[in-house]
This record gives C-alpha cells, sequence and structure tokens, in this order.
C-alpha cells in the first residue's frame, strides 16, 4: 500500500486532502495536531511513533528525525542496492510528503514577541523531510503548499500517474519554501543581541557584511512610474505592509511614492498635521487644532498645486476632514484610521483612493532602511528622522543660535515647523513658513539662491507676503547670496544645518539684515 507523510502547521484543506488520499488507497502517517485533526474528521491515520518506535519528544522537538522515515523518503526506486537496504532493516517507503513549516514569520512579526518563543518556532524536522522529499522528487512527491492539494489529487488520477514534469514543479516550491523560511530566521536573528547573558531586539540591526531578508508579492500595479513600465507592490515576510486599503482605484507606483511621502511628514508632528504632497514633495503642510482645519491651511498654502494632490494626516480620518476633503479634487489620502461616519462621506468621491497604515514605531527594524537600486547593485541607508527637533525649541545648545540677534518666541516656534517640513523637501530646498503653515516652498533647484527665487515666484503667483516669515534651508549656505534673497524675500529668522567654510560671511551677513539664524548641526538632503 502507498503511504502518505502529512505534517502541517497550516490545515487548511487538510481533511478533504486525507479523505481524497484514502480513497486513492494510501495510508495516512502523521504526527502530533496533524494527526489529531485528521482522527477528529474520523479518518484512518497511523502515528509517525508507531512507524519510528519512539515517542515524541522534547515538547514536539524531535518527531520524525529517524531511519524509518527519511529512509523511506530518500530510497531511490530505481536503485536495487536502496531497496536492499530498506527490506533488510524492514523499512516502508513513503510516497507522498506533505509538510509546511512552523508559523516563523507570524510569530516573528507579534509585538513584544521574545527571543526565546521566536527560537521554538524554528522547524527542524519539517525543513528535513521537505528536503529529503524534493532530493528524490522523481520518486517521492513534495507538497508545501495548501493550494496545490487539488493538483496533487488530479495528477495521482492520470493514467501513468503524476508526471515528472510536475514532481520538478514541486520540488522546486519545496526547496524555496525551505529558502524562505531560512532567510526569514537570519534576518529575525540578527535584530537581536545577547547581552550580560540575556537576548533582546536591537535599537538597531546588527550590522554586518552580509544581511539576509525576503519580500513577496502584494498585488501587481496598474503600471510603474509611466504606462509603458510595468509596477508591482511587494513586503517584508517579516514585516508585513501595513497598508490597508479602504477605497478607490487601483494605486499606481506614483501614489504609493506620494502616500509614502504625505506620510513621513505628518509623522514628524504630535499634534494634528495635514500635508499635501505632489510628485513626492509638499506643496502644503499646516497643523491646527483639528485635523479639518490643518488640512484647510494646508491646501490654501498652495490652492493650485494642491489640485489633484496627495494627503496625509496624522489623525483619524473624521466627517469633518472627510468633507473638506471631499470638496476638492484630491487622488489619495492617507490616515492612521477611517472613521464610520467618514467613510460615507469619502464613498461620494468613489474613485479617490484611501489607505490607512498602522502608526510606525519601529525605529530600530530592518525593514524600515531604505533600498535603492543602482547599476547592479543596492543603496541601503538608514531613514532620516528630524529627530533634533522632536522637542520644543530652544532645548539648550541645539540649535545653537550664531547670529546677534536671537530668535522670539514665534520665530523659534516658526523654525522649528519649518525644519521638520524641509527635511522631506527634495534637495536643494529652502521653505518659508509661519508657526502653522508653509508659505512658499522652493524645492529641488539646483542651487540654493534658485530656491529661494522659486519659492518667492509661487508667493507672488498667490499674491502672498513672505514678509515676517521664518526660512528654512537642507543644507548649508555655500555663500551670502542665498541668504541676501531669503531676507529680501522678507524672512525674518532661518534655520540651516551650517557647517560651510563660508558660515562666517553668511552670519555677517544674518547680522546685516538684522535676522536671526541658528544652526542645527545636521543636514537633511532628500535625492
Amino acid at each position: 500500500m502507498p503511504r502518505a507523510l502529512l505534517s502541517v502547521s497550516d490545515k487548511t484543506g487538510l481533511v478533504d486532502l486525507g479523505r481524497g488520499l484514502l480513497a486513492r488507497g494510501f495510508e495516512l502517517l502523521s504526527t502530533g495536531g496533524t494527526a489529531r485533526a485528521l482522527a477528529d474528521a474520523g479518518l484512518a491515520v497511523t502515528s509517525v511513533s508507531a512507524v519510528t518506535g519512539f515517542p515524541e519528544m522534547m515538547d514536539g522537538r524531535l518527531k520524525t528525525l529517524h531511519p524509518n522515515i527519511h529512509g523511506g523518503i530518500l530510497a531511490r526506486r530505481d536503485h536495487p542496492d536502496d531497496l536492499a537496504a530498506l527490506a533488510a532493516h524492514g523499512i516502508g517507503l513513503i510516497d507522498i510528503v506533505v509538510v509546511n513549516l512552523y508559523p516563523f514569520a507570524e510569530t516573528a512579526g507579534q509585538p513584544g514577541v521574545t527571543f526565546d518563543e521566536v527560537v521554538e518556532q524554528i522547524d527542524i524536522g519539517g525543513p528535513s523531510l521537505v528536503r529529503a522529499a524534493a532530493k528524490n522528487f522523481r520518486h517521492v512527491l513534495i507538497v508545501v503548499d495548501p493550494r496545490r492539494y487539488g493538483d496533487l489529487l488530479q495528477e495521482l488520477d492520470r493514467p501513468g500517474g503524476p508526471t515528472l514534469a510536475f514532481r520538478f514543479e514541486l520540488a522546486i516550491d519545496a526547496f524555496a519554501h525551505t529558502s524562505s523560511y531560512d532567510v526569514t530566521i537570519c534576518g529575525t536573528l540578527a535584530e537581536f543581541s545577547c547581552r550580560d547573558g540575556a537576548f533582546a531586539r536591537n535599537p538597531k540591526p546588527i550590522q554586518g557584511e552580509a544581511y539576509s531578508f525576503e519580500i513577496q508579492k502584494v498585488r501587481d500595479l496598474r503600471y510603474g512610474e509611466n504606462p509603458h513600465q510595468r509596477g508591482s507592490l511587494w513586503e517584508s515576510r517579516i514585516h508585513p505592509l501595513s497598508l490597508t486599503f479602504v477605497q478607490g482605484k487601483e494605486l499606481s507606483y506614483t501614489n504609493l511614492l506620494d502616500l509614502d511621502a504625505a506620510w513621513r511628514i505628518g509623522s514628524e508632528f504630535d499634534e494634528p498635521a495635514a500635508v499635501i504632497v505632489k510628485h513626492t514633495n509638499p506643496c502644503g503642510a499646516a497643523t491646527a487644532a483639528s485635523s479639518a482645519d490643518a488640512y484647510v491651511r494646508a491646501r490654501d498654502a498652495d490652492t493650485l498645486s494642491a489640485f489633484g494632490g496627495i494627503v496625509g494626516l496624522n489623525r483619524p480620518l473624521d466627517v469633518q476632514t472627510a468633507r473638506a476633503i471631499t470638496s476638492t479634487f484630491v487622488e489619495a489620502v492617507i490616515a492612521p484610521a477611517v472613521e464610520d461616519d467618514a467613510r460615507t462621506v469619502l464613498a461620494l468621491k468613489d474613485k479617490m483612493r484611501v489607505v490607512t497604515i498602522a502608526s510606525d514605531d519601529t525605529d530600530g527594524d530592518w525593514w524600515i532602511k531604505e533600498l535603492r537600486s543602482v547599476f547592479d547593485g543596492l543603496l541601503i541607508q538608514e531613514r532620516d528622522r528630524v529627530s533634533e527637533s522632536r522637542d520644543a525649541w530652544p532645548q539648550g545648545d541645539v540649535p545653537k543660535v550664531v547670529t546677534r540677534r536671537q530668535p522670539t518666541g514665534e520665530e523659534w516656534r516658526a523654525l522649528r515647523f519649518a525644519w521638520r517640513i524641509c527635511a522631506h523637501v527634495k534637495s536643494n530646498a529652502v521653505i518659508f513658513t509661519d508657526a502653522q503653515r508653509t508659505l512658499a516652498i522652493g524645492a529641488g533647484q539646483t542651487s540654493r539662491v534658485d530656491a529661494v527665487n522659486v519659492a518667492v515666484m509661487k508667493a507672488q503667483a498667490m499674491d502672498r507676503s513672505l514678509h515676517g516669515s521664518v526660512a528654512a534651508s537642507d543644507a548649508f549656505f555655500p555663500f551670502r547670496d542665498g541668504l541676501d534673497a531669503a531676507a529680501g524675500a522678507g524672512a525674518t529668522a532661518i534655520v540651516q544645518p551650517g557647517g560651510s567654510v563660508k558660515d562666517a560671511e553668511v552670519i555677517a551677513a544674518a547680522d546685516e539684515h538684522g535676522i536671526a539664524m541658528v544652526f542645527t548641526g545636521r543636514r537633511h538632503f532628500r535625492h
């Protein structure tokens, strides 16, 4: 009688498969919970312990690692010596192996999971069974995915049995399964370190010469950056994508880039904040007592650019904010959640994309690293966070006032606001703000003077005065001309990193204009 060994963590479709195999004359061998599930369904099943002559032990750590199991899987049916060895030791053949592994990735991704809990989800016997069966694919069928159970039964019913091509296909699936499993284990363990005999997750991943991680496809996109380019969305197996798609048309590649940019900016603020993004640059950002007021301020900061923009909120989307958003044309919205009453309002714009995202508190996790392809390789860097502005300014000597005039209290608030926004604008960037909203943004220019001039042009187009505003520059002013231009536009205080060989010249220029200037000591380029 042919035999099938079933030992699965994911029991989807297990009972139906067992019935199908019994109907086709197979004896079922099984372990632990899988055997109980089959027996509870009234199916005849032989425990692996009856085959090995040993009970399961060590809390299930040792079950299938035995010659009576692996001999029956590894024996080549066309090698007489293999069959003779089985006969000499009374070992029976095993013709089908159905195994999927402990849910390591699911456990590793749980908040607060301990090192010992992670380690106990490292499957040992399962990968051994899978690899043994896949190596002997010419004679043993290996199935690791419940979605293939129907294919297996269908192939068993073919005249002459399953094809060699089908067997080979299953073997490739099997090795991909164990490979993925090992990569996930490697990546997760690299997030821990041992200190004083205890294991803890690192605030930052271990920096080594090699790092393994695996991604899986979430969905195909309508297209990539342009219609002639294919695009798709992927996620880490360890840290699945935290987006939930609430409504609207299919998201595009550029939608997702803009949503990411909008969420990053909103996350810089503790108070209610709203940002409108176009082509990954903010065109308006604001804070207020409510999300609705913040959105209106952000929209009115540049109404022309806001048309068809991407909106980011750092509070759950309520009905008042939904009404404000749907009063204008918006491509997509991202927020931590959407309140039930707001969903009805948003549905009036059924093509508008709305997504929610779980809070990002994973500063140390590998997956918030930024990866970008160059040539035939990868660039990897830590995500840029504007950590020096998390607390109210001034905070001791950071940022440092370098001019004769000190910022006023209102200027300090505006400088901190401007600095948090400017860090997320494409370089070279100079922006003008008050304490609660952007007034003009000069983004992505090839010189700092050009960035100021673009911002001034935007303000003039909106008939907006920049007199009394503050300015922020994402990197130092290499010459005084950029500062002169900002002062000429009406800025009364400026924040910048400092660090130019011309700093003394730039500081002197600020003093000439009566401008207060502070240095943060940290640059925020964004390419």
